[in-house]
């Protein structure tokens, strides 16, 4: 089959990483989708596996369309009886850049029609009941180029299942678990997140380190799909299982809020793992010699705090931080004088996507920075 999966601008080359570790090298890599074929193991796999993926499809056909007219018989033309049965209860998606048709509402309609018409003939009716399970079928369209794909997931990737209560501002799973990759981590060292919300940065590192698969205590679209085995997925669910592992954590969450470190003891508990929550003000950070890591989502000034409030608060990071001389730090902020204000020039920059505002994952690595004059 060939499949896609999709991520957030920025964390192509860590989903086609993922990817190659699975055993299904990628295809093209662009747009924030990443390209690659494989059977319904390798499909179940990268459901189970993929940290930093925010969606799975597979591709049912791809072609230009300009018009409404070439929509139509290009979705019309695709063998839609090798994925849907008589009676299956076909729910269209949609969306569009950078192309002529970009009304969504109407290539949605348009493309049900066309699948209705192409199932009508293949099965030899006048009508389909629909009473069936829920296929979901994507139709987006980029640069007049029409792509229909299956799509594999229901809800999103970064639906883990344990983040059940929200916090102001939360950090995606997604997002959490690629700023955990970024930022190297490994389970031998020591990783603090002293803003750590509803604790998603703390649980996919421990995930990481537990090699724990971030979709393995949830369900997918995929697993009601007839035309797929799904006693492949209930294989690989068991390997799933079967690959954590049991390790010695040292990672703290730490918060200002109370609240939030109730939640996230919770959201750490129905994820599976045992970590370190505290109460505490980030200028009461307190030092540690060694080496270790440092990751956090402070206040942008947007939601949370003003532009002016959030830049005092970058000084008393800077502060507080330095008395880990020997740790780096990957701070995510949206702000845009984060450099000036914390008073150090990152050694590297990663620009990301994070609800549609685009932010920057600030990496200090070296044990000295260089000062912003």
């Amino acid at each position: 089959m060939k499949l896609i999966a999709t991520c957030k601008l920025g964390l192509e080359a860590l989903v086609a990483r993922e990817l190659t570790a699975l055993g299904s090298p990628p295809g093209i890599v662009a747009d924030a989708r990443i390209g690659f074929e494989g059977d319904d193991a390798r499909l179940f796999a990268a459901l189970l596996w993929l940290r930093c993926a925010e969606r799975v499809f597979i591709e049912a056909g791809s072609f230009e369309a300009r018009t409404f007219d070439e929509l139509f018989e290009g979705v019309k033309d695709i063998p839609w009886s090798r994925y849907l049965s008589r009676d299956a209860n076909i729910h269209v998606t949609g969306k569009s850049a950078k192309s002529a048709l970009f009304s969504v509402s109407d290539c949605q309609s348009i493309t049900k029609k066309a699948i209705v018409e192409n199932l009508k003939r293949a099965y030899r009716t006048n009508t389909l009941p629909e009473t069936g399970a829920e296929v979901i079928v994507e139709v987006g369209l980029l640069r007049d180029t029409a792509t229909l794909a299956l799509d594999c997931c229901g809800a999103g990737l970064a639906r883990r299942g344990y983040r059940t209560y929200n916090v102001a501002a939360p950090l995606s799973e997604t997002l959490g678990a690629a700023i955990a990759l970024l930022s190297r981590y490994r389970q031998d060292l020591p990783l603090v997140d002293p803003m750590c919300g509803a604790g998603t940065m703390p649980i996919e590192a421990a995930m990481i380190a537990r090699n724990q698969a971030p979709g393995l205590n949830r369900s997918f679209a995929a697993e009601r799909y007839a035309f797929l085995d799904i006693a492949a997925m209930a294989r690989e669910r068991e390997r799933a299982r079967d690959a954590v592992v049991d390790a010695k954590l040292d990672i703290q969450g730490l918060d200002i809020d109370p609240r939030c470190i109730e939640v996230s003891k919770q959201h750490a508990k129905k994820a599976g793992v045992m970590l370190q929550w505290g109460v505490a003000d980030v200028k009461d950070l307190p030092p540690r010699d060694g080496k270790g890591i440092i990751v956090c989502n402070p206040p942008y000034g947007e939601r949370m705090l003003d532009r002016r409030a959030a830049g005092e608060l970058y000084k008393e990071m800077r502060r507080a931080f330095d008395g880990r001389p020997g740790w780096s730090r990957h701070i995510f902020a949206g702000h845009p004088r984060f450099e000036r204000e914390y008073g150090a020039r990152a050694d590297k920059r990663r620009k990301l996507s994070n609800g549609g505002m685009v932010c920057t994952l600030y990496q200090y690595n070296a044990p000295r920075f260089k000062e912003v004059p």
